[in-house]
């Protein structure tokens, strides 16, 4: 499905794209730093986690 032809998901989604002209994009795409950020934060995180656990084991 090319992104001319998709269907509205519903009723509102369609009034907006008529009367508003609201485009109907991919929903849930953030831009990529964002995404590199949050891969960082959350990596960063399990890595601690994982490291803190190695050490709580060791001692």
């Amino acid at each position: 499905m090319t992104r001319t032809n998709r269907r509205p998901m519903n009723d509102v989604m369609d009034h907006m794209k008529k009367v508003e002209g609201v485009q109907m994009g991919r929903g849930g795409k953030l831009p990529k730093p964002i995404k590199w950020i949050g891969y960082i934060l959350f990596g960063s995180f399990f890595l601690v986690m994982l490291l803190g656990l190695l050490i709580s084991y060791i001692n």
